[in-house]
This record gives C-alpha cells, structure tokens and sequence, in this order.
C-alpha cells in the first residue's frame, strides 16, 4: 500500500470520527439530519442528499436549512420514499425501479443514481430512509462506508426516540386517572380563587392645572422665542404676532385722528367769531373722540402682538415650525405653560376595557423608558362619559395623581398603566372579556 493511501485512509478515518462525535453532541434530531445530508459529503461523493422519516416525510435537504414540505421535488421524493420504506438492507436505485409516473419527474428532479439506507432502531424498526443522489453509478466498494455511516446515524436517532420514548411512558405512568382528576379538581377550584381585577391602558404624563396661553388676536404667528420644554419665567416674550397689518392699521387711525382733531380745533376757532358754527363743535368733537378711540384700539391691538408668560414654568408644545406662518384665530390654543413640580397620569381607557372603578383605587404607571419600575398613583378623576380619541377609539377619560411627589416623570413620557378594581375569582378575570363578547351576542 502506497504512501497516498495509507494518508487518504488515516484522514478517511478522521473524518468519520468526527462525524460520529458530532452525531452523538447533537443535541436534537434534525441536527442530526443536518450532519447526514450535508457532512457526509466529506466521505462519500454526490450531488444531493435527503432524509425521509416515517410519519413526517422528508425533513432535511441538503443544502437547505428548512425544506419546503410543499415544493414539487419534496412532494415527488416523499411519493418515492413510501415505495422504498420496506427495504431490508442499503440499496441502488434508478429510475427503472420506479413506476413510470415517478421514474419521469426522476429525470426531471434529481441524478439518476440513487443510494437509498434505511435507519433503523435497536428493534429493527425502521423509521425512516436516507437517499443519495448522484450521475454515476454506486459501486459495491463503497457499500461499506455507506453501511457504518448508516449506522452511526441511525444510532444517534435511536437514542433521541429513546429518550422522547421513556417521557412518554412517565407522563402516562405519572398521569393516571386518579391524578387527572385531582388535577382536573384543583384547576377548578382554581378559578374560584380571589384576585384583583385589574386593565390596561394607554397613558400619558401630563400637567395639572396648566396654565392655556391663547390666541388674542387673529393674524399669523411671525416668530418663537422659546423652545418646547424650556422653562421660562413671568414675563418672557413666548412669541410674536405679524406686525405689518396692524402697524398700518395704527398708521391710519393716527392720521384719522390728527385730521379730526384739527377739523375741530378750526370750527371751534371760527365759532368764535361766527355763530352759525357753533352748530358744528359737538359733531366735530364726536368725530375727533371716536378717532381718539380707534387710535387707542389700534395701539391695544399692536401691543398684543408680542405674547408674554403670565407666570413661571416650562412651556409645552410641539414644534416652532408648526406654528411659524400659521395663521390663527382668536381665542385658539398655542401653547400651555406648565409646572414640572405638578404632573399627573392621563389615562384613556377604552370602553371595551371598563370596570367598577372607586376614586383613590390604585394605579401603577409603566413607563416605556422604564417598564422595569412602575410608578404608583391613586385614581382621582373617571369622566363620566367616553369621548373618540385621536386613534379612532372610544376611550374613557382618567386621571390619577402619583403617590411618590419626589420622584416625578418628565411631562410627555409614555407608557401603560395598569388600573386595579375590586376582588373577583380567577375564572371571572381570566373569561370576562370572552363571557361580555357572548352576553352581547347572544343579548342575555
């Protein structure tokens, strides 16, 4: 024997070590099948390579992390497989072995020279086929690798069926009638047990009592000198109106006034003098009074266009830039100045949700931040009929202030909270959506 092939048999032998190892590491049986369809090919040479097991059909294909069951070689290859599953031993196969409607899509689907093993376990039982395909014949020299390879296989299943065989006999040995029944006893008595009841829904950090700046004038917002959440104290600019329209309106009604005011200086100088113009002083004077009055109006309206913070805080709201431009009413909401030392949770709990709820139940607030360590409060406030929120939902409107005053949310932080009822038994808190949904359907 050349040194070639003692060095082709010595890594020959190395690699069906491995093999082996891995098969007996493997911690579940379609790793195994993995290792058969693919790894093999370090020992024996062919194109494609499958696994068929009883009762499931063909689960692995080489080169295929997860076969599809419904693919039209799977399909053509399970119909094969149920031909061959009453082998005795390892055999070569080719299209003539088949009938005709199979040996057709043969050609269509794979090589034409089949290696088809059989696996069996310690019983002789055999539970499934593993087929190699490839263009040239199978010789016999060969039927010995195939054999032991077989076998570590077939050993490596065995001992997975082995062990899912023996859970089976314990669990049916361990659940005998009398221990269902006694199971089947205590999940009912289960449902009779006493819990709180308690629902989701979403919440919102919010201001308490925040203070609502508006509109007072309506024209269009020119510039922002603040910045959402940035704290401000009384009497900081917060934005400015367009100034140009209500300037020249100004400009007008102060040249309407400088026109009446010297009309009436001229009569009440010529009334002097004449007493047919004396008629005219009180007609002049109203004219002048009531340009005295837009004028000052004008001024009134011309200073409200710079807005300024009526007390401390922080102010809320979304973007400069949705409001730069804009043009808005009077009486219209901008912007709210709230203290961050004075937060509550805003809760809209949807109606398909509502339980019995008593002020000061408990709540807990699960931040989405910070799921980890919820917020507790007490429910202060349930509005007393539901409104559609800005998702389309019917949802309830409630409030609840948090217990802990130290530890306080930043305003707009989100999350869920959890809103606890009175004591109900189990089977109520775990059915009362699905017995509401058959009340209503059925209208008792």
């Amino acid at each position: 024997m050349t040194q070639n092939a003692e060095a082709s048999q010595v890594t020959g032998l190395n690699i069906l070590v491995q093999i082996s190892r891995r098969v007996r590491e493997a911690a579940t049986p379609q790793e195994i099948g993995f290792i058969a369809v693919n790894e093999s090919k370090q020992l024996l040479v062919y194109r494609q390579a499958a696994l068929w097991i009883r009762g499931k059909g063909v689960v692995n294909v080489s080169g295929i992390p997860d076969p599809d069951r419904t693919s039209p070689f799977v399909l053509w290859l399970n119909q094969c497989c149920k031909k061959w599953q009453g082998l005795d031993g390892n055999c070569f196969k080719s299209p003539k072995d088949l009938p005709d409607v199979l040996s057709h899509a043969w050609i269509e689907w794979a090589p034409l020279h089949a290696a088809v093993i059989p696996l069996k376990i310690g019983d002789g039982q055999q539970f499934g086929l593993l087929i190699f395909f490839r263009e040239e014949p199978w010789h016999e020299n060969e039927q010995a690798l195939i054999s032991e390879l077989s076998s570590i296989y077939a050993h490596g299943f065995a001992l997975h069926y082995r062990q899912s065989s023996l859970w089976m006999r314990v669990k049916k040995t361990v659940l005998s009638t009398s221990i269902k029944t006694l199971l089947i006893v205590l999940l009912i008595a289960a449902l009779f047990y006493p819990v709180r009841m308690s629902v989701q829904a979403p919440a919102e950090v919010v201001p308490k009592d925040p203070f609502v700046v508006r509109s007072p004038l309506d024209t269009v917002i020119d510039k922002f000198h603040v910045k959402p959440n940035q704290h401000v104290e009384k009497g900081q600019l917060l934005f400015e109106f367009d100034r140009i329209g209500l300037a020249a309106k100004h400009d007008m009604a102060a040249k309407s006034y400088q026109v009446a005011s010297e009309e009436y200086r001229q009569i009440s100088t010529i009334a002097l003098v004449d007493d047919k113009s004396r008629a005219d002083i009180a007609t002049r004077r109203g004219k002048m009074e009531e340009q005295a009055m837009e004028l000052d109006y004008s001024l009134e309206l011309l200073e409200k266009t710079e807005v300024r913070a009526p007390r401390p805080g922080i102010v809320v709201f979304a973007e400069q830039s949705d409001w730069i431009g804009k043009n808005v009413s009077v009486g219209e909401r901008v912007l709210t100045i709230a203290n961050p030392e004075q937060v509550e949770m805003l809760i809209r709990l949807p109606v398909a949700d509502a339980i019995g709820f008593v002020l000061n139940n408990t709540v807990k607030l699960y931040l989405s931040s910070s799921p980890q360590t919820p917020l507790d409060g007490t429910l202060r406030y349930v509005s007393y009929t539901p409104e559609i929120t800005a998702l389309g939902i019917t949802a309830y409107r409630l409030k609840a202030d948090f217990t802990d005053t130290l530890h306080l949310p930043r305003i707009g932080m989100t999350g869920t909270a959890r809103i606890y009822g009175k004591q109900v038994s189990l089977g109520y808190y775990l059915f009362r959506r699905p017995l509401t949904a058959l009340r209503q359907r059925l209208g008792w």
